[in-house]
């Protein structure tokens, strides 16, 4: 393995997406592979799309460990619950299951976390001390907790009960879409929502990743926070870099 040249995949519903990535500068160093997800997305059928992409970086890899992202929460390398894949990922000891069908080092860590790592190592919230909140907005609301670079693990903070609704249901932008809300009308919601989490956790800063935040210049002024709030940067390269920056960095099993 080349020295800060990592392998990280990102494991999503509908898609399982790797890239090279050098960790001097948070950036893809190698084209991004895309396989479809598996119709039966089960422990097995993901990890034989993995493998097809470890094998795709091989020679530059080597035996180095390799970062995977998965939409669940990871305890300690095993998923409890999982909304997006097979249920049989429920309850696996996912880390230990994928060391032992691909044969070298995993370090298994939530999507969310990862984004949050990479904006915080590489971007948005590059060189920011103290807390900051990574709120990815899409079909429900991602999050992620840093402090002073130190990773607090699956904070589920779109479940955050708000008004008797789970605060995602009112202002991910998935519900913008589905109710057909204005940015106004969306904004106001988002404000809502974001201010119960500054009152809560009193952050350093917010940023905001999504597909969404792309058009960050039709909400972001609306808001009323006391806590800076800024776009993500690196967008849907965020969850490669991060489970890169992850196999560097956190203990692989």
């Amino acid at each position: 393995m080349t020295m800060g040249h990592v392998l990280g995949v990102d494991v999503g519903g509908s898609g399982i997406k790797g890239a090279l990535v050098d960790l001097a500068i948070g950036d893809f160093v190698s084209d991004r592979v895309r396989i479809p997800t598996p119709k039966k997305s089960t422990p097995g059928n993901c990890a034989e799309v993995i493998g097809r992409i470890v094998e795709e970086f091989a020679d530059r890899v080597g035996s180095g460990p390799v970062g995977v992202t998965v939409p669940a929460p990871v305890v300690h390398g095993t998923i409890p619950l999982i909304a997006n894949l097979d249920k049989s990922w429920t309850g696996l000891a996912a880390t230990a299951f994928l060391r032992e069908r691909l044969g070298r080092p995993i370090v298994l860590i939530n999507d969310a976390d990862a984004a949050g790592l990479a904006e915080v190592y590489f971007g948005a919230a590059k060189d920011v001390p103290g807390v900051v909140i990574v709120l990815t907005l899409g079909t429900g609301i991602g999050s992620a907790i840093i402090n002073n670079g130190v990773l607090l693990p699956n904070a589920e903070l779109g479940h955050v009960e708000l008004d008797g609704f789970d605060a995602e249901s009112r202002a991910s932008s998935g519900v913008k879409e589905k109710e057909d809300l204005s940015y106004e009308a969306w904004a106001k919601r988002l404000d809502r929502y974001l201010g119960h989490i500054q009152m809560l956790f009193s952050p350093d800063l917010f940023v905001i990743g999504g597909g969404i935040s792309k058009n960050h210049k039709q909400f972001l002024p609306l808001l009323h926070l006391r806590t800076p709030i800024v776009p993500a940067q690196l967008r849907n390269r965020a969850g490669i870099v991060g489970a890169a920056w992850a196999a560097a960095n956190l203990p692989a099993a």
